[in-house]
Parts: structure tokens; sequence; C-alpha cells
């Protein structure tokens, strides 16, 4: 990085995945904005892991299923930074069970946290970024959510990812003249997934968090400004 920090907000960053990513890019120089909603103690500590890389952190909460929280979220990390170069959208919950048995709750619970509120972020951080002439976003997903296949065990959660891709590309077809990208990183079974189907993977084994933040790396770092639209999956094979 340049002597000026890139600012990065990552959603969802207290811990797992998300905290993966944002002490990534503290460590490769950016400025970083760490998101919860309950997890206050584990925000804290990443918060302090993020800061001995030397670069500035803070701590925000808000539930990002909510427009109007997930409004002040980016306004507050663009206002306590100056800027908001880069959002990473990794909220998302998960669950598995038999089509039948999902409760309404569940549906709404699964939209909400996967695909509503990257659009809420979305929405919020790219004029933002128009002004700025700058930005990159990426939102995480699933591995093979391109490919309409019936999945009745999660059926919520992938239809709740394939809108998410659906909604990356529509950003990056009308924010590159912007000078905004949009992609997504999809990660497989990863180290800290719910569900291991090991014995399903290509690779033989589970991804590791640490590739997920490379991917997502890869998106932000010089070099990859004509690059938008794009589909990393962080798999081993799985879904193909």
């Amino acid at each position: 990085m340049t002597e000026v920090h890139r600012v990065a907000l990552v959603t969802g960053s207290s811990k797992g995945i998300g905290r993966g990513i944002v002490l990534a890019l503290a460590k490769a120089g950016f400025n970083v904005a760490i998101h919860y909603l309950h997890s206050s103690t584990e925000a804290a500590a990443v918060q302090l892991e993020a800061e001995q890389h030397g670069v500035d952190a803070l701590t925000l909460r808000a539930d990002v299923t909510d427009v109007t929280e997930a409004q002040e979220l980016i306004d507050s990390a663009a206002k306590h930074f100056g800027r908001l170069d880069v959002l990473v959208n990794n909220v998302g919950k998960y669950v598995r069970k038999p089509l039948h048995d999902l409760q309404p709750s569940e549906w709404h619970e699964m939209l909400d946290s996967n695909l509503n509120a990257t659009y809420y972020t979305c929405r919020a951080v790219i004029p933002i970024m128009r002004a700025q002439g700058f930005g990159r976003i990426v939102n995480i997903g699933y591995a093979g959510s391109g490919n309409l296949l019936a999945r009745p065990g999660i059926v919520a959660y992938a239809i709740a990812k394939t809108g998410v891709e659906l909604l990356t590309k529509a950003i990056a077809r009308t924010e590159i003249h912007h000078g905004i990208t949009a992609n997504l990183v999809a990660p497989g079974v990863i180290e800290n997934s719910i569900s291991q189907p090991v014995t399903e993977i290509p690779a033989g084994r589970l991804g590791r968090i640490d590739e997920v933040s490379s991917a997502v790396l890869y998106f932000l770092l010089p070099g990859s400004e004509y690059i938008t639209g794009q589909t990393i999956e962080v798999s081993g094979g799985w879904n193909l």
C-alpha cells in the first residue's frame, strides 16, 4: 500500500471468516472498520489485533438487516476515516433443514441476513464511492450459487446467495464507469463451516479462512481495477 491507507469495512467481522478478512486487510495496510451485532468482546479483540499492524481500526455495531442501521453503519465508518474505499459484505446466517420443516421466520431470516443486508449496505456505500471516484465491493457468496440446482436442504440460503451473485453483477455493470468494482468470493466448505462433507470435496480437505481472505484481497490490490462482476470460488472443486 501507499502512505495513504485505504479504508475497508467488513460486515460480520468479529469472528470466523469476517475476522480473517479484516485482519488480512489490516496486514495489507488497510485501515479497517470491524462490524458486529452481538459479539462486542470479540470485536474489541479483533480491533486490538488489527492495530498491531500499524493501522487505524474501529468497531461499529449495527443490525444490517435494518435499512436505517445499515445506512448509519456506512455513514459512521466514512465519517470516522474521512472516506470508505472497500466494503466486504460477509454477514449471512445459515440454516440447513428439510424444506417442509423450514419455518417462515427462518425463510425471512435467510433472505434478510444474506441478501437484503447486502443490498442495504451496497445502496448506502455507492454514493460515497461515486463521490470519491473509487470503490471496491466484495460480496461473500456460496460456491455453486450460480448453478441453478435443487437444494431442498438449504433452499432459502441458496436463493439468497444466488440473489447476492445477481446483485453483484448488476452493481458491477452499472458502477464501473464511476471507478467502482463489485465482485464475489464464494467459499465452499471452510474450516469453520457448520456442515463439513469432506468426502464430497475433490481436494479432499476443508478450505482455510486465510484462503478466503486471499481471494478477497485479489479484488482489492492494484492491478484489479479492470476486473468486475466476477466470482472466485474457494471450494477445492466442491459444487462444480
